[in-house]
């Protein structure tokens, strides 16, 4: 059974990095979406399953904490890292609040680069087998009390639940 390769989308609009970043990521088992505008990566990730978002701050259009909003309101189960030449504090801050998983300054240890994003991931499965784990837990409390009707409507409440 083939390996399942983690969903990276990367969001940077120097076409450079964006190349580089893609290249080294892939030959380390990533499947990387690459975009080099926030308007993209909210479209990417509507039309594909993404684990792990790597955003940059400052691009023209949509910035960096806006997509990061945008990502993580659609999308609550996508860990995001933000990756920055433009750091401070306040904006750390800003983007830890709104859902960013890390921040990090460029430039980056790619070594770091790797662990962060390896632990972006392993906080996103986690998270996820919580959720189920306290989905099954309402699922038996239910099965136990409740009617063949109640049952099946929490099935069905689950099934959509883990569709979306």
């Amino acid at each position: 059974m083939p390996k399942k390769k983690i969903n990276l989308l990367i969001v940077d609009d120097e076409e450079q990095f964006l190349k580089s970043m893609t290249k080294w990521l892939e030959v380390r088992g990533f499947n990387v979406i690459p975009v080099d505008r926030g308007e993209k990566a909210i479209e990417a990730a509507r039309t594909q399953p993404i684990d792990i978002a790597l955003v940059d701050l400052k691009m023209p259009g949509i910035d960096g904490e806006q997509t990061l909003k945008s990502l993580k309101e659609e999308h609550p189960w996508m860990e995001v890292v933000i990756l920055t030449g433009h750091g401070s504090v306040d904006s750390a801050v800003e983007c830890t609040k709104i859902g960013a998983c890390s921040y990090l300054q460029k430039p980056c240890e790619l070594d770091r680069l790797l662990s962060v994003l390896t632990d972006a991931y392993k906080k996103k499965v986690m998270n996820k087998m919580n959720i189920k784990e306290h989905r099954m837990d309402e699922l038996l409390e239910v099965s136990q009390y409740g009617s063949p009707t109640a049952i099946l409507e929490k099935i069905r409440e689950l099934d959509q639940e883990e569709q979306a």
